[in-house]
């Protein structure tokens, strides 16, 4: 099938409230643009100088977003046109994210990525450091930034039942974090769900999914 098939597929097993983010890392403009003209405008990349690029040579309506882990030095490439960081795990590079959209006079969407995997690979913050970074006052000081919601990435394994207690506790997580901060009426955004497991992610309470190998294809590395 082609990828704008492949697209239209997956859109069509999706609920309402969950949004797609077609991942479209490692792929060329020429498959994106493919997804685009069959209405995508969500698109998820794991290196800033590839997505950058991809910003610069695409149609300006593109809401592209930043999934993959960030170094603090790259933010500055970002800043002047990323729709939402998926990967925020530390307090420090929220500073530099929130340092780098003042100067573009903008305030940059976030999620907090929480380490929800047992493998030592993922990053991500313990549920309990974002309740804490969430209720400090160094955060509440942060003009620029808007925290919308949560990330989590489950353990790479074909155990079901892991992976279900896994989003769970993402889930719980996002809960607590909403009941601590209910003032923000932005904080809805649980990002949980890949091509393999989305629709798991989706019962346990996705509200964004990352799906990329089952509309473009097996990566290109």
């Amino acid at each position: 099938m082609s990828v704008s098939d492949n697209l239209l597929h997956i859109k069509s097993t999706l609920p309402e409230h969950v949004t797609l983010v077609a991942v479209s890392k490692t792929k060329p403009v020429s498959d994106i643009m493919e997804a685009y003209n069959a209405g995508q405008r969500i698109f998820g990349e794991n290196k800033i100088q590839d997505m950058a690029d991809k910003y610069e040579a695409m149609p300006k309506d593109i809401q592209w977003h930043m999934i993959g882990h960030v170094q603090r030095n790259k933010v500055k490439y970002m800043a002047p046109f990323v729709a939402l960081i998926h990967g925020v795990d530390n307090f420090k590079l929220l500073e530099e994210i929130n340092k780098q959209a003042l100067k573009h006079d903008r305030v940059i969407n976030c999620l907090l990525q929480i380490k929800i995997a047992s493998e030592d690979s993922k990053f991500g913050l313990a549920p309990q450091d974002a309740i804490d970074i969430i209720q400090s006052e160094a955060f509440l000081a942060l003009k620029n930034v808007n925290i919308t919601g949560v990330m989590g990435m489950a353990t790479f394994t074909d155990d079901e039942t892991q992976i279900e207690s896994e989003f769970k506790l993402l889930k719980s997580t996002f809960d607590d974090l909403k009941t601590i901060n209910p003032n923000n009426s932005a904080f809805t955004t649980i990002s949980m769900g890949m091509s393999g497991d989305y629709k798991l992610a989706i019962q346990c309470g996705s509200t964004m999914v990352r799906v990329g190998s089952s509309i473009f294809g097996l990566r290109n590395y």
